[in-house]
């Protein structure tokens, strides 16, 4: 009987004792999920860091870059004020090349001075004509009159004046009635290069190659029939037909390989193989 009166009791100790068993569990539990807390919170903290020390090198990385491009821009935009000075110096001293050309051309268009004929001496004698000392009768050749050199000079330095000031469309028509007042000029071969030239720089492309083509056909041996080859070939290029503009440019390199043309038409051909 004591026996059974002392159960409920050790079982009510054994209850308590298993009540504070779970609690100290739970309680090691908590502590280990804190320990573990603290560790991600270290972590999340050292990853921020990180991701922080790296958004600075980020910022840092892009305004490094940022200020290269703008030095890039910087170099870019001084080239391209040397090659545009480049290119205009080039233009005038094209520009006094051909006037300086032209001069010669109308010196060398000017007539000599007739030599003095060949004086034949008549002997009165049987018929026979001999070498005497009688006073000589000269024959004096009938020329045709030149044209005047002033008027054509003016006439040219008009036309070319035109097309140095950008007035293509006048230029055109200044340069075509300068070939038709003087057709046998020594410069009409130059106008009718111009005009193809000024055609060109209103980006009319066909009529640039057609004036082009009059010019090589018509004056043959004209020292312009290069750059005219030239100028057809640049002129296909712009209106997207690249086989035509390559058969120019090797036709060009074919018949005036020696030539300033030629020379350009060999570094175009080279840049497209």
């Amino acid at each position: 009987m004591r026996r059974l009166a002392l159960l409920p009791v050790l079982l009510l100790a054994g209850v308590c004792h298993a009540g504070l068993f779970t609690d100290d569990e739970a309680q090691a539990k908590i502590v280990e999920l804190q320990a573990k807390l603290q560790g991600l919170d270290a972590r999340v903290a050292s990853q921020e860091q990180t991701q922080r020390s790296q958004g600075l090198d980020i910022l840092s990385q892009i305004e490094a870059v940022k200020g290269e491009l703008a030095k890039l821009r910087g170099q870019l935009e001084e080239q391209a004020h040397d090659i545009e000075t480049t290119q205009k110096r080039q233009r005038d001293l094209y520009v006094d090349l051909d006037s300086r050309l032209r001069l010669l051309e109308q010196r060398a268009a000017t007539p000599a001075p007739a030599p003095a004929p060949a004086v034949e001496e008549v002997k009165p004698g049987k018929g026979k004509k001999q070498v005497g000392k009688t006073a000589p009768v000269p024959v004096t050749p009938v020329a045709a009159a030149p044209e005047d050199p002033v008027a054509e000079g003016k006439a040219y330095d008009l036309a070319f004046n035109l097309f140095k000031v950008g007035n293509y469309q006048g230029a055109v028509m200044a340069f075509q009635q300068f070939i038709q007042a003087y057709p046998q000029s020594p410069l009409a071969s130059s106008s009718q290069y111009w005009i193809g030239n000024s055609y060109f720089n209103l980006k009319d492309f066909k009529s640039a190659i057609a004036s082009q083509q009059t010019l090589i056909s018509q004056y043959p041996k004209s020292p312009k029939v290069p750059d005219a080859m030239l100028n057809i070939a640049t002129c296909q290029q712009n209106m997207g037909d690249s086989e035509a503009a390559k058969k120019s440019l090797e036709e060009l390199v074919a018949k005036f390989p020696l030539s300033d043309a030629g020379e350009k038409a060999k570094k175009r051909l080279a840049a497209v193989k």
